[in-house]
Order: C-alpha cells, then sequence, then structure tokens
C-alpha cells in the first residue's frame, strides 16, 4: 500500500465581497489529489483536499517541500500498527521532518490541506464515511445524526444597502437556517448599529445572530463596540482583535457580559493551548473555531480538542471556521458544537452535500466512503479536474 502520485492547482474563488480587514478579490485556494495503489470498486483510491477561505493557495511551499517529502517517504513508514491503512499520524510526522517549531506561516495551510486529502483517502479505504470512522477510532463510536450550522454573510459590498442586507438574511432563513452571522466593523459605529437591529428584524432576537470583526480592533475599540451592542444579547460577538492579542481577549472578557468567539486564525495547538490560558476566555459561554484546514490538519485539531478536555472545555464548546464538509465531519463524529457554513460565497467549497438541506438549523451528513466530497456534484467536478 502506498501514495503514488499527489496533484496540486491553485483555483479562485474571488468575489467582490470584503470584511473589516480584507477583501476578495484576488482570493485562491489550493486543491489536491492523493492517489494510492489501493483498489476499491475497481478504481484507485484518490482522496482529495483543498484549504479554507480567508488564507490563499499555499501552492509553492506545497510544490516545493510538502509534496516531494511525502513522496520520497518509504510506504512503510506511512502505515498504521497493523500494516492496513495509512497512518495520518505518521504521515504528519513525515511531513514535518525538518521543520523549525514556531513561526508556523503558511506550512499550516499546506499541511491541513494535505491532511484532508489523506483523511479522504483512508475512510475510503476503510469503505465508511469519514465521521463514523472518527467515531470508532477516536471518539465514543457515537455520532450526530444531524449537526448544527449557521448561515456566514453579511459581508460588505458595492451598493449593498440596509434593504439587500435583511433580502439576503432572509434568503438563509428560508433555505432552513435558524441563526445568521454579519460582518461589523467596517463603517463607523453607528451604521455598523443599523445594519445589526436590521438583521434583528429579520431574524426575530438577538440571540439569532452573530456578528464577526474579523480581528479589526484595539482594545480601546473593542469595548467600545461591546458596550454598544451588549443590550441585543447577540449570539456571541467574534474576533474583536488581533488573534494573538490575548491581554485584549482577556480585558474584553471583564465587561462584555456575553458569548464571545474566536479562534479560527490560531493555527496550532500552543497558541490555542495559550488561549485557553492568557486570553479570559469562559468555557461556560465561549465559542472556539479553529479550523482544521487552516491549522496542520485533523491531526493537530485532535491534539487541540485533548488540551481543551485537560482546562475544562468540552468539544461542544467549538464551532469549525470554513464552512467545509471536512469540518462538518469532525462535528458529527467528535461531537463539536456544530459548524459554521457559507450558503452564498466561495463556492464550490461552501455548503454541504446535494440533497441533505438545513432543516431548523441542522443538515444531515450522506453516507459515502470519506468526506463525501462526491456527493457534491459542483465541488467533485472540479477536484476531479486534478
Amino acid at each position: 500500500m502506498r501514495i503514488v502520485d499527489v496533484q496540486e492547482k491553485a483555483v479562485p474563488i474571488s468575489s467582490t465581497i470584503s470584511n473589516a480587514f480584507i477583501d476578495f478579490s484576488k482570493m485562491n485556494a489550493s486543491i489536491v489529489a492523493v492517489k494510492t495503489d489501493v483498489i476499491r470498486d475497481g478504481k484507485p483510491v484518490v482522496g482529495y483536499g483543498f484549504n479554507s477561505n480567508g488564507r490563499y493557495a499555499p501552492s509553492g511551499i506545497l510544490r516545493e517541500r510538502f509534496i516531494p517529502r511525502l513522496l520520497e517517504a518509504s510506504p512503510d513508514e506511512m502505515l498504521n500498527e497493523a500494516g492496513t491503512n495509512l497512518s495520518p499520524e505518521k504521515i504528519y510526522d513525515i511531513l514535518m521532518q525538518n521543520e523549525k517549531p514556531g513561526g508556523h506561516g503558511e506550512r499550516t495551510v499546506a499541511v491541513g490541506t494535505l491532511d484532508m486529502a489523506i483523511w479522504d483517502a483512508v475512510a475510503k479505504i476503510e469503505e465508511v464515511p469519514l465521521y463514523q470512522l472518527l467515531a470508532d477510532q477516536y471518539g465514543d463510536g457515537t455520532i450526530d445524526e444531524k449537526v448544527f450550522v449557521y448561515a456566514a454573510g453579511g459581508y460588505y459590498m458595492p451598493d449593498k444597502g440596509l434593504s439587500e442586507l435583511k433580502d439576503e438574511m432572509k434568503t438563509y432563513l428560508d433555505m432552513g437556517y435558524s441563526k445568521v452571522k454579519m460582518k461589523v466593523g467596517g463603517v463607523p459605529l453607528e451604521e455598523d448599529l443599523k445594519r445589526i437591529e436590521a438583521v434583528i428584524e429579520v431574524v426575530g432576537s438577538g440571540d439569532n445572530l452573530m456578528v464577526d470583526v474579523n480581528g479589526r480592533f484595539n482594545l480601546e475599540e473593542a469595548i467600545r463596540f461591546g458596550e454598544a451592542i451588549k443590550d441585543y444579547k447577540l449570539f456571541w460577538y467574534e474576533e474583536v482583535g488581533d488573534p494573538l492579542d490575548y491581554k485584549l481577549q482577556e480585558e474584553l472578557s471583564k465587561v462584555y457580559p456575553h458569548a464571545i468567539a474566536t479562534g479560527e486564525n490560531l493555527f496550532s495547538v500552543q497558541d490555542a493551548t495559550n488561549l485557553i490560558r492568557y486570553a479570559g476566555m469562559n468555557p461556560k459561554t465561549d465559542f472556539l473555531q479553529f479550523d482544521c484546514a487552516l491549522s496542520y490538519g485533523l491531526v493537530e485539531y485532535m491534539k487541540i480538542l485533548n488540551m481543551l478536555d485537560e482546562h475544562g472545555w468540552s468539544s461542544r464548546n467549538c464551532i469549525p471556521h470554513g464552512g467545509h464538509q471536512m469540518s462538518l465531519n469532525i462535528a458529527a463524529g467528535l461531537h463539536l458544537y456544530g459548524n459554521e457554513s457559507y450558503p452564498g460565497v466561495f463556492q464550490p467549497f461552501g455548503g454541504f452535500a446535494d440533497g441533505h438541506s438545513v432543516e431548523d438549523g441542522f443538515v444531515t451528513l450522506p453516507d459515502a466512503p470519506g468526506v463525501g466530497f462526491e456527493a457534491k456534484n459542483n465541488l467533485y467536478d472540479l477536484l476531479k479536474t486534478l
């Protein structure tokens, strides 16, 4: 059993949307295919992967470092103890050979992209959905039959006023979502408050709305905005300042009385540990958004889950960023709170399997081997080009 080929390609996911920090006019992503010599249904097993939105395609380091490192390794180094399948943990160690600790940079995205493809292949070789493999091998054997998802949108766009914003949110409710998220911090406070109030008119209460600053605020701005929105009792107030400014997070946690969410731009178990140690986060109320596809993959993500458990946090505090099927499998198999969803943007990566519509804020998963990419036609059509 061995990996015989790995292909990578950068594909565009550009659009006219923007948040408080960046626009997506030149955004792209890497897609990868990992081909094995294992035959299932008369064809070689191929695992697919991609990186989440918000970080550009790591094509250079994939092609120059990580793909060659994977292909040059001995096949025996990659196998599990029984010799019956690839070992994602051993492959992680291979990929990280001669990599110094710290200064993680874009390599977290490159390794996370390959890791997704490896897990897809491993589950396909076992001929089970990834969520069931995770539940059986790393969880308690049970799965969540349906997973909570929320609709992430509310981006700033040219000529997008309150009416257009409200129409967008109505569309998400019509699609079956019960909670929505919008961007804030990119316009003056008074204008954002009008935008928030307009969305609450649509979704019914602040508990059905999250707001996301994308790291734009300093401490003074974060506290001022939090004071202005606290009476709305929003579902959460997200990524208020720089993701590594744990002191800002700690000071905000002292004065903001409701749930805070962060973590999507922390890409290692050590950074996640520092967040839990020093940022004043509350395990009874707050949410963590680490995204395996951006942070060295599921192998690293499971280390983060173990760390959280040691510090008194539950997997139910986790709602990964990214809105992709990989995190949906993790949520179902390892009992997370839920998963983000991008029903309107970042296609074909956003959204879930065809025929599995959102109902009352929850979605089910296909009974397909692997991550289930083959059950999402527009995404699978793209991945097949590899």
